[in-house]
């Protein structure tokens, strides 16, 4: 579903883009259009990347029997002596 979008630019930019799109044989919308996808995608893969070590290495750590709250404990029992 297309929406219309208002937006302001640079007048120099808009006839830019306007000689750009003619050249190419596109709408000055689907350049638009375009770069947003561009964007988001590119934001997207960004942050799906983030977290890649994150899973990578959930699960490769053993923590069976380990009472980290006791161990914690201690260090600052220790810390604060």
């Amino acid at each position: 579903m297309n929406t219309k979008l208002t937006l302001s630019l640079d007048k120099d930019i808009i006839e830019r883009a306007k000689s750009y799109a003619r050249e190419h044989n596109v709408s000055l919308s689907f350049l638009v259009e375009n770069l947003l996808l561009k964007i988001i995608s590119d934001y997207k893969e960004r942050n799906e990347h983030t977290g890649s070590i994150v899973k990578e290495l959930s699960g490769i750590i053993n923590l069976e029997g380990l009472d980290y709250k006791a161990d914690y404990a201690k260090y600052l029992e220790e810390k604060y002596q």
